[in-house]
Parts: C-alpha cells; sequence; structure tokens
C-alpha cells in the first residue's frame, strides 16, 4: 500500500488527566469528517444522472447507451466496494476517503472534456470504482469511536449523509446553471461538483481522525470500559501482521454471520432498487400519475427516510439495547403490508402515503445492517465485512430490483413483479432472523470470555 495511505503511528501520548476530554472532541470530530465525506461523494455520483438529458442530446445517445452508461458506474461501485472497502482496513481512513473523494473530483473533470460515448463509459466505469473508497472508511472510523451502545445513532446519522448528499446535488447544479448558462453545461453538471468535492476533502484531511491509538489516545476498549471487543483474536499472528486479504479470508469469509447480514442487505436492496427504480414509470403508466404528482410521490420516498433512520437508530440502541435485527424484522413486516397497498390502491393519496411509508422504512433495514456488520466482526475486519455486504447488495440485489423487476413485467405483469418483491421482504425476514440469533450466539460468547477473565483474575489478588 501507498505510504500515504498507511495508518497513521502516533508521535506523542494524551495525558490520562486529558484522555476523555480529547477523547469527546476527536470523535466528534471524526464522525463530522465522514459525514461530510460520503455526502461529498454524492455530489460527483448522482450529479451524473442530472446531466444525462444534455448528453444524450449532445451525442445523440439512445435511451440504451445512456442506460447502459449508468449500468456501468452501478456494477464497477459494485466490485469497487468490496475490493476497496477491504483495503479500507490496513488505511488511514480519513487519508483513504479523501484520496478517493479526490479521485472522483479527477475524473469528473475528465468529463468536462469528453466528447465520446466511449470516453464517457471509461470514465464513469473509474468514478464507480474510485467511489468505491468513500463507505469502509465511513464504518471503519464510527467502529474505532464510538462503543457498541452508541453505534445506532451515530449510525444513523451518518446514513442520512446520503440522503443529504443526494439532495443537494440538484440545487447546486441548478446554481451553477444559473451562473454560467446552459451552453456551458459540462462546467455546470461536473467541474462544478468537482471543485466543491476537492474543497470537502480538505475538510476530511484537516479535521478526520484515524483511531483512537493512532492519535495517542489509549484503545476504545479501555477508554469505554464496557466497551468489549466482539471477537476474541486468538493465535500468534498479530492483525497488523496480516494482509487485508488474509483479515478477509479469516474473519469475513469463514464468518457466517457476516454471510446473513450481507443476504439482509441484498434482499433490502432488491426491494429498494424494485421500487424506486420503476416508481416514475408504475406510477406515470400504470397509476396514471402526472408527472408532477409522480414528482411528489419521488421526494415523499426519498426524504422519508432520514426522520425514520435518525428514531430506529436511538430505538435500537436505546429500546432494543444494541440489538439491531428486532427493529429490522418490524420495518421489513410493514413494508410487506405497505407494499400491498403501494400496488393494490387506486387513490393517489393512498398510494403516494403507501410510497412515502415504504421510502420511510426500506433505509431502516439496510442502515440497521450495516452497523451490525461492525459488531459481528473484529474492528480491524470491518472494511472487508462491509465489503462483502456491499458487494452482494449491488451486484446481486440491485440487479434483482431492476433487471429481473423488468423482466418479471415483461413476461407476466406488474403483479409478477409485485409478487417477486413481496418474495424478497419474506426473504429478508429470515436473513434477519438468522443474524439476530448469530449476534445472540457472539453476545453469550462475550459474557463467557468476560467471566473466565474475571474467575482468571480472581486468584492473582487473593
Amino acid at each position: 500500500m501507498l505510504s500515504i495511505l498507511k495508518p497513521k503511528v502516533a508521535t506523542h501520548k494524551v495525558p490520562e488527566d486529558q484522555i476523555q476530554s480529547t477523547y469527546s472532541r476527536y470523535r466528534i470530530q471524526a464522525l463530522f469528517s465522514v459525514f461530510i465525506g460520503y455526502l461529498s461523494y454524492y455530489i460527483v455520483r448522482n450529479n451524473f444522472a442530472l446531466s444525462t438529458p444534455y448528453l444524450k442530446q449532445e451525442l445523440n445517445l439512445t435511451a440504451t447507451q445512456i442506460g447502459l452508461l449508468s449500468s456501468c458506474m452501478l456494477i464497477a461501485y459494485g466490485i469497487s466496494k468490496g475490493v476497496m472497502s477491504s483495503l479500507a482496513d490496513k488505511a488511514n481512513p480519513k487519508v483513504y476517503m479523501a484520496v478517493g473523494l479526490i479521485l472522483c473530483a479527477l475524473v469528473n473533470v475528465g468529463l468536462g472534456f469528453s466528447f465520446a460515448f466511449w470516453m464517457f463509459a471509461v470514465l464513469v466505469i473509474l468514478n464507480g470504482f474510485f467511489q468505491g473508497m468513500g463507505v469502509g472508511p465511513s464504518f471503519i472510523t464510527i467502529a474505532n469511536w464510538f462503543p457498541r451502545r452508541e453505534r445506532g445513532i451515530t449510525g444513523a446519522i451518518w446514513n442520512i449523509s446520503h440522503n443529504v448528499g443526494g439532495g443537494i446535488v440538484a440545487p447546486i447544479i441548478g446554481i451553477a446553471f444559473a451562473l454560467v448558462g446552459t451552453e456551458h453545461w459540462k462546467i455546470a453538471s461536473y467541474i462544478v461538483p468537482a471543485g466543491i468535492a476537492v474543497i470537502l476533502a480538505m475538510v476530511v484531511l484537516t479535521v478526520g481522525k484515524g483511531s483512537p491509538v493512532s492519535e495517542g489516545l489509549p484503545p476504545l476498549n479501555e477508554i469505554v470500559k464496557d466497551d468489549s471487543p466482539v471477537v476474541k483474536i486468538k493465535g500468534d499472528k498479530a492483525p497488523e501482521n496480516m494482509s487485508a486479504f488474509q483479515i478477509f479470508c479469516t474473519y469475513v469469509l469463514k464468518n457466517k454471520n457476516a454471510w446473513y447480514v450481507s443476504f439482509v442487505d441484498v434482499f433490502v436492496y432488491m426491494v429498494r432498487f424494485g421500487i424506486i427504480s420503476w416508481l416514475p414509470i408504475y406510477l406515470l403508466t400504470v397509476k396514471h400519475f402526472s408527472k408532477t404528482e409522480m414528482s411528489v410521490a419521488f421526494l415523499f420516498f426519498e426524504w422519508a427516510a432520514i426522520p425514520s433512520t435518525l428514531l430506529a437508530g436511538w430505538l435500537s440502541d436505546k429500546l432494543f439495547r444494541g440489538r439491531r435485527m428486532p427493529l429490522a424484522i418490524v420495518s421489513m413486516t410493514l413494508i410487506f403490508f405497505c407494499l400491498v397497498g403501494y400496488w393494490q390502491s387506486s387513490s393517489l393519496l393512498l398510494v403516494t402515503v403507501f410510497a412515502a411509508c415504504v421510502g420511510c422504512l426500506i433505509y431502516v433495514p439496510q442502515f440497521l445492517a450495516s452497523v451490525q456488520t461492525m459488531e459481528i466482526v473484529p474492528s480491524f475486519a470491518v472494511g472487508s465485512a462491509v465489503g462483502l455486504r456491499g458487494f452482494l447488495s449491488y451486484i446481486l440485489g440491485a440487479s434483482l430490483g431492476t433487471s429481473l423487476f423488468g423482466v418479471m413485467v415483461d413476461r407476466v405483469g406488474w403483479d409478477g413483479g409485485f409478487y417477486m418483491l413481496l418474495g424478497g421482504v419474506i426473504c429478508c425476514i429470515i436473513f434477519c432472523v438468522l443474524t439476530h440469533r448469530g449476534a445472540l450466539e457472539l453476545e453469550r460468547e462475550r459474557a463467557k470470555v468476560a467471566e473466565d477473565e474475571v474467575n482468571d483474575a480472581v486468584p492473582a489478588t487473593a
């Protein structure tokens, strides 16, 4: 790995009387940096979708070619989430995130000077690949700085960064168009977002923090006394002597719980993309909405997720005491009935309400699966676990929700598509149950390890 990306080594130790105050300040900075960093990735990702009408007109592209470009980015992103998140385990998370963001910005500058379909195809694939450098460092940072009992609300705060980032892209580009005019659409669509991303990358580098140890603090489980490691490391080989691939194979690939939570995400993404990708066409052609009415339903679907995600994070910490899957099961059960309502209702108001409810609920299990991922592997393997989950959710889950749903609609009609989504909800609930059982097993293992350590210490103090 490049030296610039390697983890920071502390050059000093924080005095004991300043540990708590320093830790409290640094962890806020760490959360702020990954929030700003991750929303910035959306500024240089979702801007491409807003540029497609101009791109289609200037290059005389067909709808199939535009769809191919979008698919290239999606596939590259899914593969990258698997690879780049695993590599993040061995890197300084704030530098890794900032470097990826700057690379995405440079690709967008390249898009601003492109003039042929093949150039855009190459660059959107590169953009999708570099986009995968954002999510791994985010989860690693949260796992480094926040104890298990606080990761629900902390993860929820971070999770809404993609709603915020996706929501501010249109205003940014709209203001850019007002300043430079539609004749300079490439500057407005690509160059301006790239400039903003570079500035925010500098914020990440300035404000962000790697881990407590790299900042001269004790490990998290020593600062927060009741934060015991999820998995006890056994064997003679220390984690720092293991490659990213060895970490992935040892602590993720052979970990049944990592697979369970990954398939929770697969079916969540299947339902999410099955609704969001087809909502405009479905509402316009089947429910006979106007374009304005469809836009309102689309807006409610996306923005309803923000309050529900924050509430779910708080509930999973306080009411469910750090157990993530029960609330995910409740959400998916409610989604089942809301999907039926969305599908069967003929009232414009009810269809909009059910669409908003699905949007409000679908991000809850997605976010809870993300938090659960941090709690089923050691902290040094979080990036690898996130990588597996991200790879499967995009390559398999998103594909099922877009391509297979379209096949079902063509072959057996819209009813077939909705039966498929309802089946996906049931499969998701099954994997939520399996993940919950696995998490309970880990809790019992932690309790046993803690009890053994207390028993071993008794003779030494007698």
